[in-house]
């Protein structure tokens, strides 16, 4: 069953919860997580000619590593084996970053927290969730930041 699982991590409540499911299902099944941190470069043209792009640039990345280093605290503590990794893409979409990651990795699953944003939300804010989906060649795991009532 799912022994390597690739969870995305963004440091998000949904993200957590994604986290937890990840983590229960690797106990069951004996598998292993790959946490992903993405950082999307994005190239804004009054961004990418100001000084002080590096330093911004430098600062996500930093923030990266330690949402990684939470999330892999949670997984260590749960004892389930782990690895971490942060992704950088140039401009690229977070899912066809995840995805791609998922493949080069040899994940059997993808796990992730969504939103759940419906309608117009949805539409004005994007999902990176239906993307991965979309884009998948594996199960896909979303778990909803609060279960619906």
């Amino acid at each position: 069953m799912y022994k390597q699982i690739l969870v995305a991590v963004d440091g998000s409540s949904a993200s957590k919860r994604g986290l937890e499911e990840a983590i229960r299902l690797a106990q069951v099944t004996g598998g292993k997580l790959l946490l992903v941190h993405v950082v999307s470069e994005l190239l804004s043209p009054d961004l990418a000619a100001s000084a002080y792009y590096d330093q911004v640039l430098e600062a996500v990345r930093e923030g990266g590593k330690k949402i990684l280093e939470k999330a892999a605290a949670v997984v260590q503590q749960a004892g389930v084996p782990y690895e971490q990794k942060l992704v950088t893409g140039l401009g690229e979409r977070p899912a066809d970053l995840i995805v791609a990651e998922a493949k080069a990795s040899g994940a059997d699953l993808i796990a992730l927290g969504t939103h759940g944003r419906r309608g117009l939300k949805r539409l004005a804010l994007g999902s990176d969730a239906e993307l991965v989906v979309r884009l998948s060649p594996v199960p896909v795991l979303l778990v909803r930041e609060q279960p619906e009532t």
